[in-house]
């Protein structure tokens, strides 16, 4: 970044930071998603930057930073936000198998069309298109907090746990490439998601004590960096960290589900309410701030040009048309009916781009062009905004019927009044 001045960069920053905060309101009056027009925004930045002669800078190594404190970031907000019961078990187990579906039905479709038009093997297709199966919490969390509540929580469920099996799907598939036997693949996915278990169930329990107890007014940033590196820690290690973070999250917000029986006698009940209280907020500014400057800094990194390829064009739409399709059939299987608007959402994002810079060098294959990524994300955030235009208000309409349909009754059940 030479030859760029201090202030020129703080400015700039803080204009985003406010443009942000505006997207964010035009989102809530139109519901066109605010990540949308954030990724226009550095669309528009880098042809700026172009026009006016600055030198080209890497972006992808601060891309990839802000993507993995996103991503915690966007996981544990969301995870503060869920409340589990027995009511809603229906909710979470559709959402499960709806995402697990939608995944391996996904990885394998795309994998189809990527061995047959670019002539790769099935493992090295399976890699490429595991980050297009997976939907994408980043956009899909800050763009549906004005739907019904149900809708609202199957949709953070399933993109959550779509995120989080899709990473899992991605490593454990770079890790059993070179196993010899079925047996041997098992056994690594058994062992690795058992770890990765018991190791969220200790650090949950182990780090609500801990920050509990203490006064020092610093602590919400001190545990959001303890949850950083105990994700970077769980990579290094090959473990599904996203685990660890969403875990930690479920329990703190249902505690009096969980911290229950001896264990329940070691906490302070408004210690733990002021835990939560105050990390909730820091965890939505800061998920925001994240959020904005990944999303803004990902339109710098678009090559337009590479959107006009024809054989880049024809490949994301049938990737596409398969997502959508399949979509469509695990919905109508699992919701049956009233699914328009959570078939139109299913964008791709922060997750796709994380994954994709993160294949290994042994599979990386030339005749992939990153604009089939790139047209996939663009594409399937459009479709998101015009579902939310067009399908968001059934929650006002069917607010409108209920309350039509308990005046009727009233009526009848009350005297005639002439």
């Amino acid at each position: 970044m030479n030859g760029i001045n201090a202030y020129a960069l703080i400015i700039a920053s803080s204009v985003i930071i406010i443009v942000s905060y505006f997207y964010g309101i035009i989102a809530k009056k139109t519901n066109i998603p605010s990540v949308l027009l954030l990724i226009v925004t550095g669309i528009l930045i880098h042809q700026g930057l172009l026009l006016s002669g600055v030198p080209k800078i890497n972006l992808f190594p601060i891309l990839e930073v802000f993507g993995i404190i996103g991503l915690i970031m966007i996981v544990l907000e969301a995870a503060l936000d869920l409340k589990l019961s027995k009511e809603k078990m229906p909710l979470i187990i559709n959402s499960f198998f709806i995402s697990v579906i939608s995944l391996f039905g996904g990885s394998f479709g795309i994998a189809a069309i990527f061995m047959e038009l670019l002539e790769i093997d099935l493992i090295t297709a399976l890699i490429y298109a595991i980050p297009l199966s997976i939907m994408s919490s980043a956009i899909v969390i800050p763009s549906v907090s004005n739907l019904s509540n149900e809708k609202k929580e199957f949709m953070i469920y399933e993109s959550t746990l779509s995120d989080i099996l899709g990473i899992m799907f991605f490593y454990l598939l770079i890790q059993s490439a070179d196993a010899t036997t079925t047996s041997q693949v098992a056994v690594s996915v058994i062992l690795n998601i058992s770890l990765t278990l018991i190791v969220s169930i200790v650090a949950s329990y182990g780090l609500i004590y801990v920050f509990h107890k203490l006064e020092n007014s610093i602590r919400l940033f001190l545990l959001i960096a303890v949850l950083i590196l105990l994700y970077a820690i769980g990579k290094l290690f090959h473990l599904s960290s996203l685990l660890i973070i969403l875990a930690f999250g479920l329990v703190l917000n249902n505690r009096k589900l969980f911290l229950r029986g001896k264990y329940k006698k070691y906490m302070n009940d408004s210690a733990l309410d002021r835990v939560y209280d105050q990390l909730k907020l820091v965890t939505v500014e800061s998920s925001f701030i994240v959020r904005t400057f990944f999303f803004v800094i990902f339109g710098m990194t678009i090559v337009l040009q590479s959107l006009t390829n024809i054989k880049v064009i024809l490949i994301s739409i049938l990737v596409l048309m398969f997502l959508y399709g399949i979509r469509w059939i695990i919905l109508k299987l699992f919701l049956r009916r009233n699914f328009m608007l959570e078939w139109f959402t299913a964008p791709r994002g922060l997750i796709t781009v994380l994954l994709f810079f993160n294949i290994p060098d042994e599979f990386q294959v030339a005749e992939f062009d990153s604009g089939i990524l790139l047209f996939t994300i663009i594409i399937s955030s459009v479709i998101m905004a015009i579902g939310m235009i067009k399908f968001s208000n059934n929650k006002n309409e069917e607010d409108t019927f209920a309350e039509h349909k308990t005046s009727d009754n009233e009526n009848k059940n009350s005297p005639l009044v002439v």
